[in-house]
This record gives C-alpha cells, sequence and structure tokens, in this order.
C-alpha cells in the first residue's frame, strides 16, 4: 500500500533517498523522481511536492483513468514518467491547468490541486491532496533577463512565493555576502530600504538603485547586538552550513531581526544533520525549492 508520495527536483533523487532513510521512512518503489512509501506523509525537505493522499486505482483506459480522476475533483496536474503518451491522452481529458508563468510578486495559486501519475499502463495512481501548489512542484516565473545581475534571483522571488511574505516598501533589510546583487536586486524592487554587506562591490547599476546601501565588510565580522534593528534578513553567502547556523542563531539571541531567509550551501556531501539542526530552529521552515541547486532554503518569519 502507498500512503505518502514524495517528488525530488532532478538530480536530488539522491539527497531526497538519504533524508528519507535517516527520518526512519521506508521507500518501498522508485517511480521515476518520486519516492513511494507506505509510511504517513511527513515533511521532507528535499521534497519539491508531496502526495499527501495517494489511491492506487485500476484504469483499463485512458476513458477509465480520466474518469476516475473527474469523479475525484476537478484540477490535476499529472507526472509522468512512464507511458508518456497514454499520460498525455489521459491529460487530454481532463481540464486544463493554467500552469502559466508567475509575474512576482503575484501570490501562489489557490486552487485546489490534486496529483497523478501511471504506474503501468492499466494502473493510476492519483492523491487528490498535495503540499505545493504548483504542477509538480516547480515554480515558473516571467523572467527578467535584464535587471538582476544573476539568476540567483531566482531562489528568493520562490521562497518569498511559498512562504507568502515579502518585505514592505521602506522596510529595513540586511542582505549578507549581497554580491553582485542579485538578491539586492529583489529587495530594492519591492521598495525595501536595503543594507548590502559584502567585502566584494555590487554591480554598479545595483548599488546606484534607490534605497541601496553598501557596507564592505564580512557578513561574519557583524556584531548583531550593535545593529540597529532590522525587519528582515537575508544571506545567499557561500560558506559551510556549520559557519551559517552559527550566524543565524547569533542573529536569532540578539533580537535585532524579525525575519530570516538563508541559503544552506552544501560543499561536497549533504550534511542532514546539520539540515535538521536548522529545521529544529524554533518557527523555521527549511526546504529545497526548484531554483536551489545543491543547496536549501531556511526560513524563519517572526510574527
Amino acid at each position: 500500500m502507498i500512503r505518502s508520495a514524495y517528488l525530488a527536483a532532478e538530480g536530488f533523487e539522491a539527497e531526497l533517498a538519504e533524508e528519507l532513510r535517516l527520518s526512519g521512512r521506508t521507500v518501498s518503489a522508485w517511480h521515476g523522481r518520486l519516492a513511494l512509501s507506505p509510511d504517513p506523509p511527513a515533511h521532507a525537505a528535499w521534497s519539491l511536492d508531496t502526495w499527501t493522499d495517494p489511491r492506487e486505482i485500476a484504469a483499463p483506459s485512458v476513458k477509465a483513468a480520466s474518469d476516475a480522476l473527474r469523479a475525484m475533483q476537478r484540477n490535476w496536474a499529472g507526472y509522468a514518467a512512464l507511458h508518456h503518451r497514454r499520460s498525455a491522452l489521459v491529460a487530454e481529458r481532463l481540464p486544463p491547468v493554467k500552469a502559466r508563468p508567475l509575474r512576482f510578486p503575484d501570490p501562489a495559486p489557490t486552487a485546489h490541486l490534486g496529483a497523478w501519475t501511471l504506474l503501468d499502463a492499466d494502473r493510476l495512481l492519483a492523491s487528490p491532496t498535495k503540499t505545493s501548489p504548483f504542477v509538480n512542484g516547480e515554480v515558473a516565473f516571467e523572467e527578467d533577463r535584464n535587471g538582476p545581475p544573476s539568476r540567483a534571483y531566482l531562489k528568493l522571488w520562490e521562497a518569498l512565493t511559498r512562504l507568502g511574505r515579502y518585505p514592505a516598501p521602506g522596510e529595513r533589510c540586511l542582505d549578507l555576502g549581497a554580491s553582485p546583487g542579485g538578491w539586492t536586486w529583489v529587495l530594492a524592487k519591492l521598495g525595501a530600504q536595503v543594507v548590502a554587506v559584502d567585502k566584494a562591490p555590487l554591480e554598479p547599476r545595483i548599488a546606484a538603485m534607490p534605497g541601496v546601501a553598501m557596507r564592505a565588510e564580512s557578513a561574519f565580522g557583524l556584531d548583531p547586538a550593535k545593529e540597529p534593528p532590522a525587519e528582515w534578513l537575508f544571506s545567499d553567502v557561500i560558506c559551510y552550513p556549520a559557519r551559517l547556523l552559527g550566524l543565524v542563531r547569533r542573529w536569532i539571541e540578539a533580537g535585532r531581526v524579525r525575519h530570516l531567509v538563508c541559503t544552506i550551501k552544501f560543499q561536497g556531501g549533504t550534511d542532514h544533520a546539520l539540515a535538521a539542526e536548522f529545521a529544529a530552529i524554533p518557527g523555521a521552515v527549511v526546504f529545497h525549492g526548484s531554483h536551489n541547486k545543491h543547496e536549501l532554503t531556511f526560513a524563519r518569519l517572526g510574527g
């Protein structure tokens, strides 16, 4: 019996498999990037989308498969690991899901969405509920090819969209490890007052944006207790996860920022134990976004 299913981002199946193993969850089989488990659903940071109520259904024909899905609910997103042509025929018989690219900072979709896949030509796995409002957990945006200095901005767009919170105009934000300025660009475009901290410079056009101030210092050299209060702290700094954990704890203990959003970057193997320490921080969420590489996003939002 399949009681939960976890969808990994392409190339990160091993990270998800190891996380599930270490947390005591069983994977009975893999279906493409989808880990099938007989255990109840639980949070998995490396899962883009977790299917929380999967059901195996006989589907002797394309019509039988689509009829079974429509009998449960209207909106479905398909994951075609196998039987691609047959999956496409099933999808054609379902109401279309408008998965248009999001225009940041538009909110995430709110329409209820289930997930399905063909395990075999005549066997359907369908979950009326799943954790992500996006098709297969992948957040597509209308990209800006000219404004940001790198593609790192997409990680922050995705994190803020998933969190459903954004810096408001005028709010003070610290951007640690800011160079060349991708995250600073996002924050300044939202109207925030950004203090970009990095020994390396911002791109000149980012440094010249309204509301941006540059401090040519190390992110780890700041004493949180001596800094003016800020609404947000952001960090996409390149460092070992243990060093970032120490930095995060110092800022939380100082009580000088309300919200934190940081990238946990793994160098070499994935340190699942350290990721669990981030997740154990009260109020924390840790997830692998579709725009993350070998890294997780950590966030902690205040009241």
